[in-house]
């Protein structure tokens, strides 16, 4: 059965004999009459890479085969997009024997394919064999706590992947369990990427235990879950003892004044952490004065960026924000996301846009 193409494609006939071309054309064309799927001439254009992208193309789980075996013999493709073609484990599971075999492709991009637990299940078997991926973007792919088993194994036994994309699936506690386990082993991983997944207290507070025995993340963003006031004050248990972590994005996680106050304890001892996103969380000022006076009290902290919630800004917090910025001139300290907090002069506060 032909897989569904746009309006970048070219049938072509199961009867035709194999073109004359270029190897790896001639590869493809083969390889789409061996799956019944109709050829994308963008493929055609581009198997000379170094980037082969082919998003919202409607590819299907024949179309990934296709494409696979076409790719087993390419040499010159190191980017490869398929975000968005409803791959489905089957589709992930022929992409993920391919990647197998090729040493070439780095980054990898099979983001909104309803890959599901076997999807998971194969790009784990691929991981532990590849060494040559280390940018993998698997968000949207309906990642549950079945799938996190096999991502965490991936995890562990993978030390090449440095970026890993796994936000919009529906990962819980039980996957927090074991992902935090996977994150403490994991000797690889700069940038890590899990928001918008179903994260709460239990699951948060295995991730942040995980986080605090991890010595290479750099980047991580645990945004849009439900991380609320347990799993606030286990990332400052955790901003004690992590000494790498730079970027650290804990939007949107009902965390209240209890969890900002208890997630400022890290803050008053970890000294390499630079971007800190807390937005859209109901902190208020108590919570906001709690973060600036343990900055305050920190003078070995690197923060260059801190966004605060959209609260009320009074005297009180406005003379703290210049006291913090006193002890650390180059502090950006924003406002709601996007703005500034200054003074105006002695008697007026202004939010500047």
């Amino acid at each position: 059965m032909a897989a569904a193409g746009g309006s970048d494609t070219d049938a072509e006939s199961g009867d035709e004999k194999e073109p004359e071309g270029p190897p790896a054309e001639s590869w493809y064309l083969a390889a789409c009459r061996r799956y019944g799927a109709t050829p994308i001439s963008s493929v055609l254009r581009h198997t000379r890479g170094p980037e082969l992208a082919l998003r919202h193309r409607g590819l299907g789980p024949q179309g990934a085969k296709a494409l696979a075996l076409s790719l087993m013999v390419n040499t010159s493709i190191i980017k490869l997009n398929l975000s968005d073609n409803w791959l489905q484990g089957e589709g992930a599971a022929a992409i993920a024997e391919m990647l197998k075999e090729n040493c070439y492709i780095s980054a990898v991009d099979l983001s909104d394919n309803k890959l599901g637990a076997e999807g998971a299940k194969a790009f784990s078997a691929m991981l532990l064999e590849n060494t040559t991926i280390v940018s993998l973007q698997l968000s949207g792919n309906e990642f549950d706590d079945h799938a996190a088993k096999y991502l965490a194994d991936a995890l562990i036994a993978n030390s090449k992947v440095e970026i890993l994309d796994l936000s919009y699936n529906m990962l819980g506690d039980k996957a927090g369990e074991v992902l935090g386990m996977a994150i403490a082993e994991n000797i690889g991983l700069k940038e890590l990427k899990i928001s918008w997944n179903h994260f709460c207290s239990q699951g948060a507070a295995a991730l942040a235990k995980g986080l605090g025995a991890n010595i290479y993340l750099k980047v991580l963003d645990v945004s849009y879950n439900g991380f609320d006031n347990s799993g606030a004050a286990a990332l400052g248990e955790a901003l004690k003892t992590n000494n790498v972590l730079e970027e650290l994005n804990i939007s949107n996680n009902r965390i209240s004044v209890e969890g900002a106050l208890r997630f400022a304890l890290g803050l008053k001892e970890n000294k390499t952490l630079k971007n800190l996103n807390m937005t859209r969380n109901p902190m208020q000022s108590e919570g906001c004065f709690g973060v600036l006076k343990a900055l305050q009290a920190n003078s070995d902290s690197s923060i260059e960026i801190l966004d605060l919630p959209d609260i009320p800004v009074n005297k009180e917090l406005a003379d703290l924000c210049d006291a913090v910025k006193i002890l650390s001139p180059n502090l950006l300290i924003r406002h709601g996301g996007n703005r500034m907090l200054h003074r105006k002069s002695q008697s007026k506060l202004e939010l500047q846009a």
